[in-house]
């Protein structure tokens, strides 16, 4: 068993509510592990779940690991400190993205219901690093199956979406964005921060086409999404 040295205290009282999806975005399995376990990395993940489905517990999850970084979601800040970190070994954009295989898929739902059951996470609550850090990161990306877990309860998914008589103000969409917990100002501008935030929100919950740019559709998706919290 590979245990990592980066880890620290979470914040007194503080409850574990939220789980984080993450990629590698490295070359190989044991470039990943070595990184995640060098104390000189100053970076960790409660899980590492390989291509193959081995299961690496590197983190105890009532420590605070060091998996989401500078992030934000729904007004909280300190997104280790109250979340659970699970990284999935996948080489990322930068050295050839690639579909989760089904071993790692299957691992990582068993181990995602017994996280959300043992600590009440709720499904609004399960995110990628993409959702939380949006200005910086990408993944777990455009390939990975949201879609699937959400149907066996590990996060949401934008099921009987609403159809929507015209296309809503900007503004109004940004303020949807920002009450499902997206950290957005509600300025009515296509500014960089709002086209990003849309960025991350499409490789979630609308992969076949990231574009940045709210359309009638991505409206749609987003005010039906906050109907489920």
């Amino acid at each position: 068993m590979t245990f990592s040295p980066n880890f620290d205290e979470r914040p007194d009282g503080q409850s574990i509510d939220m789980l984080i999806l993450h990629y590698t975005g490295m070359k190989t399995a044991r470039d990943a592990l070595h990184r995640l376990t060098d104390p000189d990395s100053k970076v960790s993940a409660h899980y590492l779940i390989e291509e193959d489905g081995t299961l690496h517990r590197l983190v105890p999850e009532e420590k605070r690991a060091w998996h989401a970084g500078v992030s934000y979601w729904a007004g909280e800040t300190n997104i280790n400190g109250c979340s659970i970190g699970i990284e999935l070994v996948n080489p990322g954009h930068e050295f050839g993205y690639r579909p989760f295989p089904d071993a790692q898929m299957v691992k990582l739902e068993a181990l995602a219901k017994d996280v959300m059951v043992r600590h009440a996470i709720p499904p609004h609550r399960v995110l990628g690093h993409s959702d939380v850090a949006p200005e910086r990161k990408t993944d777990p990306g455009e390939l990975f199956g949201w879609q699937k877990l959400a149907r066996a309860g590990i996060g949401l998914w934008p099921e009987n979406v609403r159809e929507l008589a015209g296309m809503p103000s900007l503004a109004s969409v940004q303020d949807a964005f920002q009450k499902f917990g997206y950290n957005i100002a509600v300025t009515g501008q296509d500014d960089d921060q709002a086209r990003m935030v849309v960025a991350a929100f499409e490789r979630h919950f609308r992969p076949a086409r990231i574009s940045g740019q709210v359309d009638l559709e991505i409206a749609a998706l987003i005010f039906t999404l906050n109907e489920r919290l």
